[in-house]
């Protein structure tokens, strides 16, 4: 398990008469002696050992350099997260979480001792005490106990929803094409009927050739994409698309005791709906980073993002969604967002992703077969050198336990340590579904988000402009000229022809909704993102 050849340090020995520790202790423990503010993980564990004496810790203005909690499942990886949100709230900083499992809420009330915690705190020596924190829960289109989390088509954008709808390369780029259909005409995108409404008028005999100019839509392409958006519909997805829209700037608040707020996203209602909240949650992270101004460094970040179950979000990814993946996350960090993808392996996030996540910890894996051999050896290859025996310890490690690397203060890697984590003091389960429930609706935001607003939007205004053409009298058949009218009697009847045309279309309801359309449009054209989201809400 350990460099049994590395002699030991000639260090002195404690007063309590421990013996000298040996020299790659000591060089562990002089790498993560931070002196700025930092959040304790736990003790290094040597050689069988825990050493409560070499305390572990990631530096605070390192969180927003991202990072990784990895791990099988059961080891930890959800209380490792729960430990460093309590110590991020307590310094400030506003923390979001994924709770995929339905077990996180109880961050926001004390910790029950017991024996288990009094050991583990004795073991890392821990001053353990019960401590609640300040959160908001939240629940994707109200699915679940939780202020409902909606956002508009037209700001979800086309890229994120053919993810969502497992829309190939050819139809994501003619559903892009719908967008800007609709952004350049003012039809408001807001929920799926919107959609649906743009999609069926733009395969109509009337709206057929609006889109010829610049590439056109195949009636199959459109077909897919309807037939896509009735099976969301039908398995009661459609609520996350409305609007009251979230404002992601409610993730930064700050509670008045000054600790940062905890942002529980609520997801066991629709944990079986993977590609919809994993793509959701990359839609929050780049709203953020829309939003949010440069900052460069900072002494402590302005909010840390949890990505749990982020294989789902890489999962049949494209290149191009995959690039743009890579470039948020490098670049947000500038904006003061760290991010923390948390997965199984280190394999289930793509290289160039992996190489932007300076911290790292990594809970035990196991090896029960050929491809669980494969991938521990691609895990071990992640990490810097060590005199640990990495794939010894890894398959070793206890619940509770991870092989951990970090930033130092000066952006450096610090040396791998094998690591008893600390217990969190927030309660180790879910609160009660009442308790929940009455603190969501006691909330501030409960009457900003909780009941849904339909406005009118492009499915109410196509609406009228057909009822409005259907109700439009025919066009009057134009008489035939007399065979004996001269020259200057034909040009005469054909400008009163022109004439009548273009004041039958002027005068037509499809005329004038479009027009009501293009003024409401006139000053404020949406302009997309990396992902195709809305970078000027409506």
């Amino acid at each position: 398990m350990t460099d049994s050849e590395a002699p030991p340090a000639k260090a002195p020995e404690g007063v309590s008469g421990a013996p000298a520790l040996p020299r790659p202790v000591l060089e562990i423990a002089s790498g993560y002696a931070f002196t700025g503010p930092a959040l304790d993980l736990g003790a290094l564990l040597w050689d069988g050992r825990c050493l409560p004496d070499v305390q572990i810790r990631i530096p605070l203005p390192m969180l927003n350099r991202h990072g990784l909690v990895a791990g099988a499942t059961g080891t930890g990886k959800t209380k490792t997260l729960q430990l460093i949100a309590e110590q991020l709230s307590a310094q400030g900083v506003p923390v979001f979480l994924a709770d995929v499992k339905g077990d996180v809420s109880g961050i926001s009330a004390p910790g029950q001792e017991n024996d288990k915690v009094r050991t583990r705190a004795g073991e890392v020596r821990q001053e353990w005490t019960p401590a609640g924190f300040p959160c908001e829960f939240y629940a994707l289109g109200g699915m679940g106990h939780g202020i409902p989390v909606r956002a508009t088509v037209t700001s979800f954008g086309p890229v994120l929803l053919s993810k969502v709808l497992q829309l190939n390369q050819t139809q994501e780029q003619s559903l892009g094409l719908i967008f800007h259909y609709a952004d350049q005409k003012g039809l408001e995108l807001v929920d799926v009927k919107d959609l649906r409404a743009v999609v069926t008028f733009l395969t109509s005999d009337e709206g057929k050739s609006e889109l010829k100019g610049i590439g056109g839509l195949s009636t199959a392409t459109a077909g897919v994409i309807l037939r896509s958006l009735t099976a969301f519909e039908a398995q009661g997805m459609s609520p996350f698309f409305g609007e009251p829209e979230f404002d992601t700037s409610e993730l930064s608040r700050v509670a008045r005791d000054g600790r940062g707020t905890v942002s529980v996203l609520e997801l066991p209602a629709v944990q079986d709906k993977p590609q919809l909240f994993s793509t959701f949650l990359m839609w929050l992270l780049a709203d953020l980073f829309h939003d949010l101004p440069e900052v460069g460094d900072v002494d402590k970040p302005r909010l840390v993002f949890f990505f749990d179950e982020a294989h789902l979000l890489f999962n049949d990814a494209s290149k191009a969604f995959l690039d743009a993946i890579t470039r948020t996350v490098r670049l947000i960090r500038s904006k003061g967002v760290g991010v923390f993808f948390v997965t199984q392996t280190p394999k289930d996030v793509p290289g160039d992703v992996l190489a932007q996540l300076g911290n790292r910890v990594q809970h035990a894996l196991r090896a029960f077969t050929p491809d669980d051999q494969k991938g521990l050896k691609s895990t071990v290859k992640t990490f810097p050198n060590s005199p640990y025996d990495l794939e010894e310890v890894l398959t070793a490690l206890g619940t509770g336990e991870a092989v951990v690397t970090v930033l130092s203060e000066k952006g450096a890697p610090t040396p791998v340590a094998a690591t008893r984590l600390r217990a969190p003091e927030s309660l180790m389960g879910p609160v009660d579904p009442a308790v929940l429930d009455r603190a969501v609706e006691q909330s501030p935001l409960y009457g900003r988000y909780a009941e849904a607003v339909d406005r009118e939007s492009a499915y109410e205004k196509l609406t009228a402009r057909e009822k409005e053409a259907a109700s439009s009298p025919a066009p009057a058949a134009p008489s035939a000229p007399a065979e004996s009218a001269s020259s200057r009697g034909r040009g005469r009847q054909a400008d009163d022809q022109d004439s009548s045309v273009v004041e039958q279309v002027v005068g037509s309801g499809v005329f004038k909704s479009l027009a009501r359309s293009l003024g409401t449009q006139i000053g404020r054209e949406i302009t997309r993102s990396i992902f195709g989201t809305a970078r000027r809400r409506r």
